[in-house]
């Protein structure tokens, strides 16, 4: 009885992390918005995720774009930071990214970006492909799909909103 009520435990935590992230299907189009919904985002986010600590800051959009910086560290350590950017493009937008090593040699090549494109946008909510991201109140939390050695699993990042 005790196994089939943790298996039946594990079974629903597990749909619902997956389906906090969604997906755009093979050759499907983008979802349309514009950067300017996204208002909701702009502040100063401190949490908890990959088993560490973590920080955002999310500027105003200007001219179509919204910057924003992230960093991870663990046990007082710098692991890694991004340099982020929401780009509007036509009647979409997507979340261009790139990691940074703490000496902050880049994880991806110059002329290249990690890319999340727009899926849909909901109260609060925005659904990249593979990443979402949702306000409640003073907290928002991150879903990540990730993929190694051929095994998806989604990470969390529960953050609260600071002063500087």
């Amino acid at each position: 009885m005790k196994k089939s009520l943790l298996s039946s435990l594990l079974f629903l935590i597990y749909f619902i992390a997956f389906s906090q992230v969604k997906q755009l299907e093979k050759n499907q189009e983008a979802g349309k918005g514009n950067v300017s919904e996204l208002d909701w985002l702009e502040g100063f986010w401190v949490g908890t995720g990959f088993g560490g600590e973590c920080e955002e800051v999310w500027m105003p959009a200007v001219d179509g774009n919204m910057i924003g910086t992230f960093r991870f560290w663990s046990e007082g350590k710098l692991i890694f930071s991004e340099f982020m950017n929401i780009v509007q493009e036509g009647e979409t937008f997507s979340l261009k990214l790139k990691h940074f090593n703490p000496d902050l040699s880049p994880w991806e090549e110059k002329e290249e970006w990690t890319t999340f494109r727009l899926v849909e946008t909901a109260e609060n909510t925005v659904y990249f492909h593979g990443l979402t991201m949702k306000r409640e109140a003073d907290e928002i939390r991150l879903w990540l799909a990730l993929t190694e050695n051929g095994e998806r699993t989604i990470e969390e990042l529960k953050y609260v909103k600071k002063e500087f």
